[in-house]
């Protein structure tokens, strides 16, 4: 990643273990995706809902090549759970960008055009 690793925690504690596992989602998208420029995590407690119990908020943003993905997950109970769900959300917009992508490349190589039909064969 060419910029360091931003974690932001705001109303809650900020454990070493909230820490590394936030280091091990990066690192996974970063498997998936090398050319991960940036990340930026924002885990939140709200307490908005003070009848309904702890509401936590988790705010990924991913910078690429090119795009910029950000994925916000809320859960009621566990922050660990609103991570898990938007760092698997985001992974899946990291894996669809690489997708695209390296279908362009393919076409570029081959003389096409990306997003123009493929030539009809007979």
């Amino acid at each position: 990643m060419q910029t360091a690793l931003q974690i932001t925690v705001r109303d809650m504690d900020h454990s070493d273990a909230l820490d590394q596992h936030i280091r091990d989602k990066v690192a996974k998208i970063e498997r998936i995706y090398p050319r991960l420029m940036g990340c930026r995590v924002v885990a939140e407690h709200q307490d908005r809902h003070k009848q309904q119990g702890k509401h936590f908020a988790v705010r990924v943003d991913l910078t690429l090549p090119g795009k910029e993905i950000v994925v916000t997950r809320q859960h009621a109970e566990d922050p660990y759970v609103a991570l898990r769900d938007a760092f698997d959300a985001a992974k899946r917009q990291v894996e669809e960008y690489a997708s695209v992508q390296r279908r362009d490349s393919k076409l570029r190589r081959a003389g096409s055009k990306p997003g123009a039909e493929p030539p009809e064969s007979e």
